[in-house]
């Protein structure tokens, strides 16, 4: 009987077993089932998975990369502790990263996606999970930027992003920051729609530096 190649599943797209592990370990430090200064023990994790502790080791260092996980010696791998002034920095690169990514893709950006945006808005709205909130945070403002053809300038974005994002579901859970985030997305949308591409630029700054503000208003421990 000949194969159909439909049938045929790609194993170069599945996700590694080191894939797997590494988005458990990141979710878990964003919703906060592992806290700052928590260490993660990878015996724990293998046997979680059934596994070895290579994928789990690699997971770690990949994790590591990003900043959100620190070896350290006699305790292993931690979960990183963010200062406050870390925190307004890695808002700052977000800022500096993101207008510009916008500066970029704002010239090409076509009625496509600004239906693809606004579709993202409704379904941020919408949405009730709170878990759900950031992701849906992040296709809005990625989907503004992939006119500008530049894979790794998003990839960077994303992993800034990935840094907050346990801080960025407080915020947008606090001070009516989802209704908040919800209206500037709209508006910064509209001004895209304009072509006024310094006047988007700047929005999306003062949108990313209040959000900044209004975390550390209310990050339980801190104030601004």
């Amino acid at each position: 009987m000949p194969l159909n190649v439909e049938d045929i599943p790609n194993l170069g797209k599945a996700p590694s077993t080191s894939d797997v592990i590494l988005k458990f370990i990141r979710d878990s430090i964003a919703d906060g089932s592992l806290d700052e200064g928590e260490p993660i023990r990878q015996d724990d994790v293998a046997r979680l998975f059934n596994v070895s502790k290579i994928p789990v080791r690699e997971a770690l260092k990949r994790l590591e990369a990003e900043g959100l996980v620190e070896f350290h010696r006699n305790r292993g791998a931690i979960v990183t502790s963010v200062s406050e002034p870390e925190i307004v920095q890695i808002f700052e690169v977000r800022a500096i990263l993101e207008s510009n990514a916008l500066r970029l893709s704002a010239p090409f950006m076509t009625e496509k996606t600004f239906e693809k945006a606004e579709a993202y808005c409704d379904a941020f709205a919408r949405e009730a999970d709170v878990a759900r909130w950031s992701e849906l945070n992040w296709q809005f403002h990625s989907c503004l930027y992939e006119d500008a053809e530049r894979p790794y300038l998003v990839s960077t974005i994303r992993s800034v992003n990935d840094r907050l994002e346990r801080y960025l579901r407080v915020q947008l859970t606090l001070s009516h920051g989802k209704e908040t985030a919800d209206r500037e997305h709209r508006e910064l949308l509209a001004i895209c729609r304009t072509g006024d591409v310094e006047k988007a630029a700047g929005c999306l700054t003062d949108h990313i530096m209040g959000a900044c503000q209004s975390l550390l208003h209310h990050l339980p421990g801190r104030r601004a």
